[in-house]
């Protein structure tokens, strides 16, 4: 018997009957040669922490654009984050962890650089609007691998298209990931708010924090523990009534004092600026692309192409290739 055919015995043996097993999943869309070692969703995890989407979460904004620190989130440790959540909540569930675990790394590789602003950017600019969600699945069903994506199993790919939005995923799985996105990005917001001087901690909800917890770690344990509660035996992933009414209070709250960016508008707007000078010259120069992208052009249109282009990029990166378009370099001596 191989290692992988004693780590499906396991799942069979130990996991909640709601639980997706690797054995049973749909497939990918291309076949591949079996491994010995790894289940199915493993793989999957293993193909996408080792792709340069992943890698480039590092140097995407979450909420604070060019922070000045070395504590504030981003894209890739916010991605680590709801990974640590999800699968807590999966292992008390008794659900697939390595499934869970692959559709959390996997769930923002296709976020924009600036983050939400970034996003609401592309959202205008594009034709037929942005989603991040969407792309997260393009990304690993098209941009990897130089065109090839990663043919993940169907149950990864779902998962990452569904995080967010009104379609659930079609796995409890997925819907852990789905609620441990909104209960990490929630509290870590409010931690970097505190951190940068935008919030006080006397400012939050009193209400909330009387239920929920005063500080980051009571809040987040008590979130993981009302999804435990709620769901455990059942064929459903949720949060008790009470506990979801005071986390939907804090993300209002932070929608109100945050997100809505008043306290950055002017880093925000730089951040528009950039996307939209990149998207407007991409379109009339389709050519300076990598050729990677290029070829998605004359594939899919030069607009698919741009808005792969422009999404891929971290924020330096963003900004250094504005910088070479618009911005002419000095010289000493000039005259």
């Amino acid at each position: 018997m191989t290692i992988k055919e004693r780590l499906e015995n396991r799942e069979r043996e130990t996991l909640s009957p709601y639980a997706k097993l690797s054995c049973e999943t749909r497939g990918r869309e291309r076949a591949i040669s079996p491994d010995d070692m790894r289940t199915e969703f493993q793989r999957d995890r293993d193909r996408i922490l080792h792709c340069k989407s992943f890698r480039r979460l590092k140097g995407k904004t979450q909420v604070f654009i060019s922070p000045q620190g070395d504590h504030y989130r981003t894209r890739l440790t916010h991605t680590l984050e709801v990974t640590q959540v999800a699968r807590t909540i999966a292992r008390a569930l008794q659900l697939n962890e390595d499934l869970t675990e692959a559709i959390a790394m996997g769930h923002d590789l296709g976020h924009t650089p600036f983050g939400h602003t970034g996003e609401e950017a592309l959202n205008r600019l594009i034709e037929g609007g942005f989603e991040h969600r969407v792309q997260s699945r393009r990304v690993v069903e098209v941009l990897e691998n130089g065109g090839s994506g990663l043919n993940l199993t169907w149950e990864v790919r779902d998962g990452i298209e569904h995080h967010s939005g009104r379609v659930h995923p079609a796995t409890l799985e997925g819907c852990c990931v789905h609620l441990a996105d909104r209960i990490a990005y929630i509290n870590h917001d409010i931690d970097d708010s505190i951190r940068g001087g935008v919030l006080r901690a006397q400012d939050l909800p009193a209400r909330s924090l009387r239920t929920l917890g005063k500080t980051h770690g009571e809040r987040v344990g008590t979130m993981i523990a009302s999804v435990v509660r709620q769901s455990l035996g059942q064929n459903r992933v949720e949060m008790e009534p009470q506990i979801w009414e005071e986390l939907m209070a804090l993300r209002d709250f932070m929608f109100e004092r945050v997100y809505a960016r008043d306290w950055a508008a002017n880093e925000s707007q730089k951040a528009e600026h950039i996307m939209a000078e990149l998207v407007g010259y991409y379109m009339e120069n389709p050519a300076q692309m990598p050729n990677e992208y290029l070829e998605i052009a004359y594939r899919e249109g030069t607009q698919r192409g741009v808005c792969d282009y422009v999404a891929c990029m971290t924020d330096a990166y963003a900004v250094k290739t504005f910088q070479k378009l618009f911005i002419p370099p000095f010289f000493d001596g000039i005259g």
